[in-house]
C-alpha cells in the first residue's frame, strides 16, 4: 500500500499493468471513501508513483475515465472526480467493466430492449424520421464506414424512450458502444442496415413486441460477433 499526504491510499499494481486495473483503483478511493465526488485526485506523477505504471497506461485509463464522466481534466486545474457521480452511479460501474465486454455487452442489451418497447409507444414523427436518416446514411456509407450513423439510430431509440430516471444511464452505455464498435472487424453494411429497418419498421407501427423482437435479434447478432473475437484474443 502507497500513502500520500496521510490520507488518500492506493493498492500498487505490481504485475503486467493494464489500464483496466489502473481504473479499477482510482475508482476505488470513490467506493472507499478517501475522496468523494467534486474532489480532486493525485496528480499524475503522484500516480504514477503511488500505482508503479506508466504515463501512456495511465493516461489510457484516465481517458476511459473522462470518456464515461467519472472524472473531469483541466489542463491548470487537474482532475477532479464529477459532482454528478453520486446521483449517476451508472458511470461508475460501467469504468469498473469496462475490460468486461460480456458484461457490457449483456448491460447493453438489458437496457435497449426495453428502451425500444417504450420507444414502440412514446416515440415521436420526428424521431422516426431522423431514424430512417441513419438508415439510409449508412447505406450509402462507404468502406462501410457507419459506426457514428449505428450509434445515432440506438441513441434516438434511447432518447425516444423520454425518461428521465434512466437518462443517467444512456450516454454511459452508448460511450460503451464505441469500445464494442472498435471490436468488429468485418463489417456487414447491408446486414446492420436489415436489421435497423427491421427495428424502425415496427416502431412506426407502434408495435413494442416486433420492435422487442427485432431488436432482440439485431443485439444478439452483435453480441455473437463480439464475442467470437474475444474469446480468440
Amino acid at each position: 500500500m502507497v500513502e500520500l499526504k496521510g490520507s488518500v491510499e492506493l493498492e500498487s499494481i505490481k504485475r503486467n499493468t493494464l489500464p483496466k486495473q489502473v481504473v479499477d483503483s482510482i475508482v476505488q478511493l470513490l467506493i472507499s471513501g478517501q475522496l468523494k465526488p467534486g474532489d480532486k485526485l493525485p496528480s499524475e506523477m503522484e500516480l504514477i508513483d503511488m500505482l508503479g505504471v506508466s504515463r501512456p497506461v495511465l493516461r489510457e485509463a484516465l481517458s476511459s475515465l473522462e470518456a464515461l464522466e467519472v472524472i473531469t481534466r483541466k489542463t491548470r486545474g487537474g482532475t477532479h472526480f464529477n459532482n454528478k457521480i453520486g446521483s449517476n452511479p451508472f458511470s461508475v460501474m460501467l469504468a469498473l467493466s469496462i475490460g468486461n465486454l460480456p458484461a457490457i455487452i449483456e448491460a447493453r442489451m438489458a437496457l435497449e430492449l426495453g428502451l425500444v418497447a417504450i420507444a414502440a409507444e412514446k416515440i415521436t414523427n420526428e424521431q422516426l424520421n431522423r431514424l430512417k436518416e441513419t438508415i439510409d446514411e449508412i447505406a450509402g456509407s462507404v468502406n462501410n464506414n457507419y459506426g457514428e450513423a449505428d450509434k445515432e439510430f440506438h441513441r434516438i431509440i434511447a432518447l425516444s424512450a423520454n425518461n428521465p430516471i434512466i437518462e443517467g444511464m444512456i450516454d454511459p452505455l452508448l460511450i460503451t458502444f464505441d469500445k464494442m464498435d472498435r471490436q468488429i472487424r468485418e463489417r456487414e453494411r447491408d446486414v446492420t442496415v436489415q436489421f435497423h429497418t427491421d427495428i424502425y419498421n415496427a416502431l412506426v407501427n407502434r408495435d413494442p413486441h416486433e420492435a422487442f423482437t427485432h431488436m432482440y435479434r439485431h443485439l444478439s447478432y452483435v453480441r455473437n460477433k463480439l464475442l467470437q473475437v474475444y474469446q480468440n484474443e
